[in-house]
């Protein structure tokens, strides 16, 4: 399996008001090829820091880290990468058409006519074909942040590191990003993203790296993370004993996981099953995690 990404004791501090503040302290990890990693933390811990490094825009204090298995720093390991940063600045006199065009061209992916094509398959993809003659001024963040994802999937990328991909995007625009990133996941891509809403996490990533005050504080795959704990069982009727009321005529039971079939079999025709849910998730490793 190839690597894509490795950061090997990774440090990185600024200077504030005459202050050293820490950011990233000796943080290691591997991405391999297929992998989709979910890179969560508080604000302040480390995420935006490790992304920039990785994408040669910082450099590490100490440490090493290499990207498609090349040093960071090298200009060709960002040949097969495509990036989108949480505020992505695109040069705003241009539209979304010429901004992917753009990138086709400086990637050696198709010229002229074939780039163009190409350029609105993929805005059509993420909706944005509709504004692909409007200035980049004119457009909104979510609409900005989606042409971003564009640019980045339209070179066909070997891997695509995505800071906060779902920030400033509405309900439909958070739909048709998460569709994209799983669709380029099963043409065999990998990808590297961070995010705080862990509900994407979940759904997205394969892998879970949890940085907490700029050290790795949790690495587990998300099968790992999510078959812990128990289940809560609701359904909608009469209360029986061993349930809890839940509320607008929802009641409610924490049962183990080996419990799930045999529980079902006890409910009456009488009650409607309104779910089963996880009573352990990632918010709650997260939050374990950050009170220790």
């Amino acid at each position: 399996m190839n690597e894509r990404v490795q950061f090997d004791n990774v440090s990185k501090s600024f200077r504030h008001k005459g202050n050293q503040i820490i950011a990233v302290r000796d943080l290691s990890f591997s991405i391999f090829s297929g992998e989709a990693i979910g890179f969560v933390g508080q604000n302040g811990a480390g995420k935006s820091t490790s992304m920039k490094m990785l994408m040669g825009m910082l450099k590490p204090d100490k440490g090493e880290i290499r990207l498609m298995e090349q040093a960071a720093q090298s200009e060709k390991a960002r040949k097969n990468v495509g990036y989108v940063p949480e505020n992505p600045y695109l040069y705003d006199y241009l539209t979304p058409l010429e901004i992917v065009v753009m990138g086709l061209e400086i990637h050696e992916r198709a010229k002229g006519d074939s780039a163009a094509k190409c350029a609105m398959k993929w805005l059509e993809r993420v909706g944005v074909a509709y504004a692909a003659h409007k200035r980049v001024r004119n457009l909104s963040k979510g609409m900005t942040q989606r042409t971003a994802l564009a640019h980045a999937l339209a070179i066909e990328p070997k891997l695509l590191v995505l800071d906060e991909p779902m920030s400033g995007l509405d309900p439909v625009g958070r739909k048709l990003v998460a569709d994209e990133i799983q669709a380029y996941r099963g043409r065999g891509g990998t990808v590297f993203f961070s995010s705080h809403v862990l509900n994407d996490v979940e759904r997205l990533a394969s892998r879970l790296l949890l940085i907490h005050k700029g050290e790795l504080r949790a690495d587990k795959s998300m099968a790992e993370v999510l078959s812990q704990g128990d289940l809560v069982l609701r359904y909608k009727g009469t209360g029986m004993d061993g349930y809890l009321e839940d509320g607008m005529g929802l009641w409610k039971k924490q049962i183990k996981q080996s419990e799930l079939q045999a529980t079902l079999q006890t409910l009456p025709d009488s009650v409607e099953l309104v779910d089963v849910q996880r009573s352990f998730n990632l918010e709650q490793l997260f939050v374990d995690i950050v009170k220790e």
